[in-house]
């Protein structure tokens, strides 16, 4: 009966002596009193709970359903954005811009098997890179459960698909002028060089990890691409016939299409970040929807006033400059937030496209200037709106996202240009005049996107 009653006490405490539950175990142990049968039934009952409670790790298959939805959902981005990119490329390059996205999901697949998920999550050395031979060729994980009581193959997974669409992002900076062996090469290093170190630093345990605010990565993924999108437009100079030549979009339908599946696989982008099935999940999805919607509008907006007229590409891009915006943002602010985000982001990416169109660098698709500068915005005004309790003191908060701004910058930067060099001193990466000219599907992969003769 000792026995008994230590068990019960386990019981109660678990379940708590107030509730219903517990007037059940009460009546047990008053059955046990007049019949042994029942001390065979109440520990049957008693010691699996117990078993339950003294375990840590178990598997919430709700949040693990939701976790796997979500690394398809950011999957499915990849593609969105190979259709975003190829309808905004001429008829002759559709194919081979196409190719920078999904390439990158062959590539980064491999490599994020390899060593990725081991340089970002594995244990920190000097705060700036991680590594964890259990990690590598993720041998060590076949039986893992995380802390967030999901299978740690989920989360190398989700975290994979982030590494895939960053380089693939860079693409649009430098579309229809490089060779596709350049390009793989480039991205393979970036992947290990630049974006390895920044999501350790900021997500892995380095040295910014708990301090600086990057929910599903404003800083970590959209101003890193951003960043090596302008510096690779500057380096490798402009199209040729840039801006003399109209170099109007082939398929703005397709661009429609594709910015629709980024807006859905965007959810599991953001939403999914939170690695939960709970409130914070339905938090970073609210405020990614309306922080897509606001962008969206203002953009619009701003066409009607000043074209008196609305554009597709302009409402493509008004989405894509909110959904940046909110990125890092998306777990930690309020709706009123997400809304200023939207808009603000809108307005400074419309007129970061004016101020290059002014200064006359060729970033093909405006990957910095809605991507790193919607990324800046998301990063920095989060602080203004985030909700009770979820940062330190203000002007902390503000140096702490300062800081992750700046690093992601200059990291980005100096690498890329590095990159860069290396990788045109050795396979080459800026096409050739006569392939150019030709364009990249024919050039490069020896097909035409619509089964048509080229056009410019």
């Amino acid at each position: 009966m000792r026995i008994l009653g230590t068990l019960s006490a386990k019981c109660f405490s678990d379940l708590g002596s107030d509730s219903k539950t517990s007037k059940f175990w009460y009546g047990g142990l008053v059955m046990v009193r007049k019949s042994p049968f029942w001390v065979i039934c109440l520990l049957a009952v008693v010691l699996p709970r117990l078993a339950w409670a003294g375990e840590d790790v178990f598997v919430d298959t709700g949040a693990t359903a939701w976790m796997l939805t979500s690394t398809a959902l950011v999957l499915l981005m990849v593609p969105g954005l190979a259709m975003f990119y190829g309808g905004l490329v001429r008829t002759k390059s559709v194919l081979g811009t196409m190719m920078h996205s999904f390439s990158a999901m062959a590539i980064i697949g491999v490599l994020w098997m390899v060593c990725g998920y081991a340089l970002c999550f594995g244990k920190s050395i000097g705060g700036w890179i991680g590594w964890d031979s259990a990690k590598f060729m993720l041998r060590g994980i076949d039986d893992v459960i995380t802390s967030q009581h999901i299978p740690e193959y989920v989360f190398a997974m989700f975290q994979g698909k982030f590494a895939i669409i960053t380089p693939a992002l860079i693409a649009g900076a430098f579309a229809e002028r490089v060779r596709f062996r350049g390009y793989c090469l480039f991205i393979a290093l970036w992947s290990i060089c630049v974006y390895s170190p920044l999501a350790h630093i900021v997500w892995g345990g380095g040295f910014l990890t708990g301090k600086v605010i990057d929910f599903a990565g404003g800083i970590v993924i959209h101003i890193s691409a951003g960043v090596a999108g302008l510096v690779a437009a500057l380096y490798l100079g402009a199209r040729r016939g840039y801006p003399r030549t109209a170099m109007h979009p082939n398929n703005l339908v397709m661009t429609l299409m594709g910015a629709g599946l980024l807006w859905v696989g965007w959810f599991g982008f953001n939403a999914g970040s939170s690695v939960s099935s709970g409130l914070k999940t339905a938090q970073a999805l609210t405020m990614t929807q309306i922080a897509a919607s606001s962008g969206a509008l203002t953009w619009v907006l701003i066409e009607a006033c000043v074209y008196k007229k609305a554009t597709s590409l302009g409402l493509v891009s008004g989405i894509i400059a909110g959904l940046a915006a909110v990125t890092p943002a998306a777990g930690d602010v309020l709706p009123h937030g997400a809304l200023i985000i939207g808009c603000v982001s809108a307005v400074l990416c419309y007129l970061a496209i004016l101020a290059k169109n002014r200064l006359g660098y060729d970033d093909s698709l405006d990957a910095f200037g809605i991507h790193g500068v919607a990324g800046t915005i998301g990063a920095i005004g989060l602080v203004f709106f985030l909700r009770s309790g979820a940062a330190a003191s203000f002007k902390t908060q503000l140096w702490n996202q300062m800081t992750g701004v700046l690093l992601s910058i200059v990291l980005s930067a100096v690498g890329t240009l590095i990159l860069l060099f290396i990788i045109e001193k050795t396979v080459g990466l800026k096409l050739a005049e006569e392939d150019e000219m030709a364009g990249m599907d024919h050039s490069l992969h020896g097909e035409t996107g619509y089964g048509l003769i080229n056009v410019g």
